[in-house]
């Protein structure tokens, strides 16, 4: 490669051009990808303000030569004096893989097989071990474990840091590295170990590849018109099966449901136009969900149509350190709408938009393009969704539904029968022997969802008792 081409390569590399005797090939098209969303906001006092910089750079910036020339003659030095041969693809593939990797935690060159791999996540298969993962200071961290995936199953938890995979350490290799290592053929084994807030000595772990298919919304009838859907990622078909499953509900329940918890704990999020399927679920009008960005694309505005699948019934929303990007969109959509009560822990603070950009080489690269804000126009960018109650996490040991130490007054010799004429107020339905025992059961296997049922059902109440008394 003489020196003239190298500049031209490196130049187009960094996005300048040379008036020199080169064809250009046309650029692909922008593929808009992971939690997008949406523009400049309509409402008043919701516009957000660029923060002032002396000089910002534009596309039309002077190229910086000497720079370019610097990096040239690293090119050829690297080339001509490295212990080992190195091709010229493979440092373009480096320049460039370091070019996006100092951008942020989640701008990343996909070669053409990981793009295949990306392609695949967002349809719901493809063989690995289920967890999504991210960078933090040249560490690999887990945003969440997939349910009921060799990760799920193994114990691995929101939080962890990753610090071998096999016998590799993996501080400073790429996301996309980090990535390949984990997925392979179905049946093989790999062994992480993880550390982790709390825990003294690393934990090792030895998981089995699997076929990962992502079911990403399941469902069920946690009481009587109590109706439960988790989430556990945003893919293209989610919103469809949202709404299926929320019909199974209402079939099961023979009526209208009384009030929905939605599970978004641990989901690492997805694609945008998901999150926007889900919040509108639960809303009738009014915006869900905007980006802003640095060119016209970047800029997305979108607003919820009716109906309302629950009728305005109660929903409460379940979130915590897990839930991230496409899941906070929902949270915060539905937080300043004031549609839901959001309730568990602070959530990641991924509030960045991606886009895939598909390159000649069948190759892509994934890049940052703007920030997406919530309805009232606050950014989730490391901050993440507060919710409006907390709960810690807690496991329950022993769990007594009614503690039968007590005497009450109608065991006593010789009480006072009740001679009372008017029923007592409507409430929630007082649950019989196999529901305390069901709810004991739930409460020992997910207290956040126990508390969750148990706040929906005083919304539900207050709501029955706010309505004018009839007759």
């Amino acid at each position: 490669m003489n020196h003239r081409l190298s500049v031209a390569v490196l130049a187009a590399l960094l996005g300048c051009s040379f008036a020199l005797d080169l064809a250009a090939e046309e650029p692909s098209p922008s593929v808009p990808a992971t939690p997008a969303a949406p523009t400049s906001p309509t409402s008043p006092g919701a516009a957000i303000t660029a923060p002032a910089h002396a000089e910002l750079p534009t596309p039309n910036d002077p190229i910086p030569l000497d720079d370019i020339r610097l990096l040239v003659e690293i090119f050829h030095k690297v080339k001509s004096d490295y212990v080992e041969p190195v091709t010229d693809k493979q440092l373009i593939d480096n320049a460039i893989k370091g070019l996006l990797a100092g951008l942020d935690p989640h701008s990343t060159y996909l070669d053409a097989e990981a793009y295949e791999e990306l392609q695949e996540g967002t349809t719901g298969e493809f063989g690995g071990l289920g967890i999504e993962i991210g960078t933090e200071d040249g560490f690999v961290r887990v945003i969440a474990p997939i349910d009921d995936t060799p990760a799920s199953r193994a114990g691995v938890q929101a939080g962890d840091t990753i610090i071998k995979l096999d016998d590799t350490p993996v501080k400073g290799i790429t996301l996309n590295e980090a990535i390949k290592k984990m997925r392979g053929k179905p049946g093989t084994k790999i062994s992480i170990t993880l550390m982790r807030d709390g825990v003294e000595k690393p934990i090792e772990l030895t998981l089995v590849r699997d076929v990962i298919k992502i079911r990403s919304v399941r469902g069920r009838l946690l009481e009587p018109g109590f109706g439960y859907v988790r989430v556990s990622a945003f893919q293209a078909n989610t919103g469809d099966d949202l709404v299926a499953q929320l019909e199974k509900l209402k079939a099961e329940s023979k009526s209208a449901l009384k009030g929905l918890v939605l599970d978004l704990r641990n989901n690492p999020g997805g694609v945008l136009g998901a999150a926007v399927a889900v919040s509108d679920a639960f809303l009738d009008t009014g915006r869900i969900v905007y980006t802003e960005g640095r060119i016209e694309d970047a800029k997305l505005e979108f607003d919820a149509k009716p109906p309302d699948l629950i009728g305005g019934a109660p929903l409460v929303v379940l979130v915590n350190e897990g839930s991230a990007s496409a899941s906070e969109i929902v949270a915060g959509a539905l937080q300043d709408r004031q549609r839901a009560v959001i309730m568990g822990r602070q959530t990641f603070g991924k509030g960045s938009v991606q886009t895939i950009l598909p390159m000649n080489n069948h190759a892509a690269i994934k890049i940052t393009t703007a920030r997406y804000y919530t309805p009232n126009g606050r950014s989730i960018q490391a901050e993440g969704i507060k919710p409006d109650i907390r709960i810690d996490k807690l496991k329950v040991a022993d769990f007594n539904v009614e503690d039968r130490a007590f005497i009450k007054e109608s065991q006593l010799d010789r009480h006072l029968e009740n001679t009372g004429t008017k029923a007592a107020p409507a409430s929630a339905a007082e649950p019989g022997e196999a529901d305390k025992d069901q709810r004991a059961e739930l409460a020992k296997q997910d207290y956040e969802l126990y508390e969750a049922l148990n706040l929906l059902k005083g919304m539900v109440l207050l709501q029955a008792r706010s309505r004018p008394p009839s007759g």
